[in-house]
Order: C-alpha cells, then sequence, then structure tokens
C-alpha cells in the first residue's frame, strides 16, 4: 500500500507532518482521519516508552477495502514542531478538523466519504468533527474508547477505576488518594498558564482544563453522521456503561459493541485488567477481530460496499 507524506497546515500555520496510505487502486478513495488518544503521541501512535502501533494495523487493513488513511504527528512530536505540553485539548481539536479539510481539498480523495477513526481522546474529537456546527463534512466516525459525560465526571471515574484495579494495600488508600486526585484537580483547574507543575512533574495545564470543562454529550446530541462506538468491558480508563448513553444521545442512534476481555490498550486480557498489563500485552497486536470489525463498518458507510460483519460470537452488540 503506498505511503506518502502529507503536511497539514494547521490554523496558526503550525505544519503538521503526517502520512496518507493510498490504496493500490486508482482513486480517488473514501478517506479515513485516524486520531490517537492523549500524550505526546506520533502519527502511529507511539511515545518511546510506550507503543501502541495503532496507526498501521488499521491503515493497512482499509487501504485493501479501498479507503484511505491519514495520520499525523502531535505538535512537538515527531516531525510537527512546537511543544505537546503547550498545546491545549482544543488545539488538538482544531489540528483535527484542518486535517479533514486537508483531505477533502485533494483530487485523490473523495470529499463526500470522509470519516474518522478516533480513540480514546482522538475518540472525543471524532465526535466534535462529526457534528452539524463543526463546519466539517464527516459521513462516519468510529469511536473506540470514547465516553460521554463531562471531562471531569470523567476523569474522576478513571481515576477510581485504576485505584480500584491495584493491589489491596492501595485499595485502602483510597479515599485519601482520592482526596489528593482532587487536590490536584482544583489547583490545575486555578491554573492560568499552559505548564503547571504538579509533584514536581510538568503538566499540560491548559489541556488538562479545558478536557475537565468538555462535555461530550454536546457534540453527541448534534451528530451527523454514522457512528460507530466500541469499548472494551475491560476497559479502566473509560466506563463500558457510556455505550448507551451514545446509543441514546446519537440521533437516529448508534451501533455499539461492548467487546469481552477488550482492554483500553486494544488488546484483549484474560486475566483481572490492571495498567501494569500494558506494556505486556501492547507486545501483541491489535485485536484482530477488532480491526475487522471497524473494517467492515466503515467500508459499508464510505464504500457502499454489501458485506456482512462476522463477530465470531465475540463481538456483541451491546
Amino acid at each position: 500500500m503506498p505511503d506518502i507524506d502529507m503536511t497539514v497546515t494547521a490554523d496558526d500555520g503550525t505544519p503538521l507532518a503526517g502520512t496518507l496510505t493510498l490504496p493500490a487502486d486508482p482513486g480517488p478513495h473514501p478517506a479515513v482521519l485516524l486520531l490517537h488518544g492523549s500524550g505526546p503521541l506520533d502519527r502511529d501512535g507511539n511515545t518511546p516508552k510506550l507503543r501502541m502501533n495503532l496507526a498501521r494495523p488499521v491503515a493497512d487493513a482499509l487501504a485493501a477495502r479501498g479507503i484511505a488513511t491519514l495520520r499525523h504527528d502531535r505538535r512537538g512530536t515527531g516531525a510537527t514542531p512546537g511543544d505537546w505540553r503547550a498545546a491545549g485539548f482544543t488545539d488538538n481539536r482544531r489540528d483535527a478538523a484542518a486535517a479533514v479539510r486537508a483531505l477533502a481539498d485533494r483530487d485523490d480523495i473523495r470529499a463526500d466519504a470522509i470519516g474518522v477513526v478516533g480513540h480514546s481522546e482522538g475518540s472525543l474529537h471524532a465526535m466534535a468533527l462529526a457534528a452539524r456546527t463543526a463546519g466539517t463534512d464527516v459521513r462516519a466516525v468510529v469511536l473506540l474508547a470514547g465516553f460521554a459525560d463531562l471531562g471531569e465526571d470523567a476523569f474522576r471515574w478513571q481515576g477510581r477505576s485504576i485505584v480500584s484495579s491495584m493491589p489491596a494495600p492501595v485499595r485502602l488508600l483510597r479515599r485519601p488518594l482520592g482526596a489528593l486526585g482532587g487536590q490536584i484537580l482544583a489547583r490545575v483547574k486555578k491554573s492560568r498558564t499552559d505548564v503547571a507543575r504538579v509533584a514536581g512533574a510538568k503538566v499540560n495545564a491548559r489541556w488538562l482544563r479545558e478536557m475537565l470543562a468538555h462535555d461530550t454529550r454536546h457534540d453527541l446530541a448534534a451528530v451527523d453522521a454514522a457512528v460507530l462506538a466500541i469499548t472494551g468491558d475491560k476497559d479502566l480508563q473509560v466506563d463500558p456503561d457510556d455505550l448507551k448513553e451514545i446509543a441514546r444521545l446519537v440521533p437516529g442512534g448508534a451501533e455499539t459493541h461492548r467487546v469481552d476481555a477488550l482492554t483500553h490498550v486494544l488488546r484483549r486480557d484474560p486475566g483481572r485488567p490492571t495498567l501494569n498489563n500494558y506494556r505486556r500485552l501492547l507486545r501483541d497486536p491489535v485485536d484482530p477481530e477488532l480491526l475487522d470489525l471497524v473494517t467492515e463498518w466503515l467500508t459499508r458507510q464510505l464504500v457502499g460496499a454489501t458485506c456482512e460483519t462476522s463477530t465470531g460470537g465475540r463481538l456483541t452488540p451491546s
């Protein structure tokens, strides 16, 4: 599958370096923008210490179905200039909108057949891009581990979930840990700088302030696109029960799947899920049945092919 370098010019002029993977057949092609989770992630969803390796399998699977894929380095990562700690949540969303517009402007891309696949934070931006007020023409969105809530409430749920997954001695400290976390959030919310120090570490304070204040339910209620939402039932960072709220809020409903044993890093864990398992899980590829489900759904939405989704008895609509 041919890869070509593609630079997206952000609203403030920042060049967002990326890769466009095109199908082997001649275009114009339907296309998907791939948006990764939070942090200093490159176009493939990787940091030097933690490698999701999400982009390549998604791009290859979609290219085989005639769908192009664009992914770009976040500000301050890879070949994109800037400081990721100074980039806000809304900056990331505006950058994603610029990428959709750049795709639509290409002669080898069908402007009427653009979708977005978002994972974690990326799914929140996918919701916003699909809203009627976004100024972008997005036909289909895939939400991998997205929440339907106020950001602060989702963040607090994540904290409780992670603590509950830890060994018993740590769980006994959940109340003082919760109080400490509340104090940290209050301090960040009162800050006015892009970067703040918390417990001696630099924190992207503006990103966190904006994320805490963002309510995804407003975007979901304004979505004007087909929606596929998938969350694993062993996700420690997003409440799988939010799938019900996503389906309720999206006009016309959404196709939702709560996947057995799937974790936040899109690999299955047969045991008790913990954050400590992530490095081990990431040695394996992205769950192949998840890839099949996403690929087949996007093919139906963007290519218009008639194909049956094979769940293998494990991917069951919630």
